[in-house]
């Protein structure tokens, strides 16, 4: 079979086609539960990794629909036309563009992935020709992009970063959301779930397309898709909820002059993430969200957690997370392998390195960190703004805890420490007590509060915050509670009372407690 692939069209959707595809796609359990029971778990996650061996031992010899849809959209083989035919509307496929045919044969033109939704929704994702994941293999490898179409217009599918936002995102119903740079669509695919209108924007036209290909064969509302860069395609329009996962890799200019746009925004260092931060804000209904996934510099001489607080615009709240930070040589490294850099010969790729080398040494910079960023439009004239390094594992979806975070952070704002021992707290459900010390002994060393859900923290408390919070369940006071305890331990109430509000404060700020109506009870 030769290697050399022709460069193919995209598809269009046609209403009733589609439909027709879609429900044929259903039938064979095309699904994301139906190729979890086809492969079993190990090629099904190896297949989320871009590797596809093991998806092909597990179709081997296999004639099936769903067999075949696999090796169509998934392994990008070509098939027999009657198998195709015994599969899917094979007709309407080749009328729309979903399919090639090449003699007795028919190819996809598309790679499309099936995508579990939230509630159960069976979804599917399309995207490029060996993109579905990107990487190397995706773009530079063997059987993959690279001779089909223009590389830096290429559009990706699901990744990691992709369901981590839709993870992040905040579930609450709004009227207006941006999805800003689009790529396949699928933020734009969930906004839909809870937004009466979704406006998506891409400065590349071909993701533009492949989202109204997305959402069409998902069964979704059509949004208003809208080309060009950054706020430019929507003026001075303000949102409920502004979504982006944008090119935010930071990289030297290519040689050929030219940028992979589903990574690269076109701006030196991290100024992209920084003025889509800066700009968000003037875009933003009063208690809208932005929400946003981000890379950023470290830069000798400078704190990164302040140099990302600067960026913050006012009037906006924030929580900025850092999961992850590699140095100047592992970034570099990942992102030549993404772009097939090492495949070019040791000379070429050693070129390249240098210069991303060159590059990070010019800007000052030893490290790169990767996170999210959240804004919400408070209009708070002292504006809660929180910068955390968290590299621990989190339990995704996150949305209703990033809402509760800011729910946190406006009643501590409203709350001086009388106000904080008079209000009343209850420990949260998911929190444990683990009492740590050698074998025996009469008493713990200490004391570790830990989360089992959400953010999955863990705090030490002393003897008096264990109490504390073991106590709290909404009945009384935090004074009333502090008054006990010292009465127990025979301490000044009013010492007590003066020392303790920091430490509750750090158990409200994080979720180990939350607060409950003041009138419960007495203070």
């Amino acid at each position: 079979m030769s290697t050399h692939q022709p460069s193919f069209r995209l598809p269009i959707a046609d209403p009733e086609r589609t439909a027709r595809l879609r429900e044929a796609l259903s039938a064979a359990s095309f699904t994301a539960d139906g190729l979890l029971d086809l492969f079993g778990p190990t090629a099904y996650t190896a297949l989320a990794r871009g590797e596809t061996v093991p998806a092909l031992r597990a179709t081997r010899g296999g004639s099936g629909p769903l067999e075949t849809l696999v090796r169509l959209f998934l392994l990008q083989r070509a098939v027999a036309y009657g198998q195709a035919a015994a599969a899917l509307p094979a007709e309407d496929c080749l009328a729309d563009g979903w399919l090639v045919r090449d003699g007795d044969e028919v190819r996809a033109s598309v790679d499309v992935r099936p995508y579990g939704g939230p509630e159960g929704q069976d979804w599917w994702i399309v995207s490029d020709l060996g993109c579905a994941v990107g990487g190397a293999a995706g773009i530079g490898g063997p059987g993959g992009a690279r001779g089909r179409e223009d590389r830096s217009r290429l559009v990706l599918g699901v990744g990691g970063a992709s369901t981590t936002l839709a993870g992040l995102t905040v579930p609450a119903p709004v009227d207006r959301v941006l999805d800003l740079g689009t790529g396949s669509g699928i933020q734009a695919l969930h906004a839909g779930r809870h937004a009466t209108r979704v406006t998506a924007t891409d400065r590349n036209p071909r993701a533009l397309a492949i989202a109204r290909l997305t959402l069409a064969l998902s069964g979704a509302a059509e949004p208003d898709l809208r080309e060009g860069s950054l706020f430019e395609p929507v003026r001075d329009e303000t949102y409920d909820l502004i979504v982006s996962n944008p090119p935010f890799v930071i990289s030297p200019r290519s040689p050929e002059g030219g940028e992979l746009v589903y990574r690269e925004g076109g701006m030196s260092g991290d100024d992209l993430c920084r003025t889509l931060v800066q700009r968000s804000a003037g875009h933003l209904a009063d208690g809208g969200w932005c929400q946003l996934l981000a890379n950023w510099q470290h830069v000798e001489g400078e704190d990164w957690r302040e140099r990302l607080a600067s960026w913050v615009p006012p009037g906006c709240d924030a929580w900025i997370v850092q999961r992850e930070v590699q140095d100047v040589t592992q970034y570099a490294e990942l992102w030549l392998r993404d772009a097939g850099e090492h495949l070019a010969g040791p000379e070429a790729y050693a070129a390249r390195y240098d210069a991303w080398l060159d590059e990070f040494e010019a800007r000052k910079t030893s490290a790169v960190g990767f996170g999210w960023i959240t804004l919400r439009k408070s209009g708070a004239d002292r504006p809660s703004v929180t910068v955390e390094e968290w590299p621990h594992p989190v339990e995704q979806p996150l949305g209703a805890e990033v809402m509760a975070h800011f729910d946190r952070q406006d009643f501590l704002r409203t709350h001086d420490d009388a106000a904080l021992l008079t209000a009343h707290f209850r420990l949260a459900d998911e929190v444990v007590q683990e009492q740590v010390g050698p074998p025996g002994a009469e008493d713990p060393e200490h004391v570790v509060l830990r989360q089992h859900r959400g953010m999955r923290r863990a705090t030490t408390v002393d003897t008096v915050g264990a109490g504390f919070a073991g106590v709290c369940d909404g009945t009384l006071s935090a004074g009333r509670i502090l008054d006990a305890i010292a009465q127990l331990l025979g301490e000044d109430p009013v010492v007590l009372r003066d020392r303790t509000p920091e430490s509750i404060r750090l158990l409200v700020e994080q979720g180990f407690l939350r607060p409950v109506d003041d009138g419960i009870g007495t203070s």
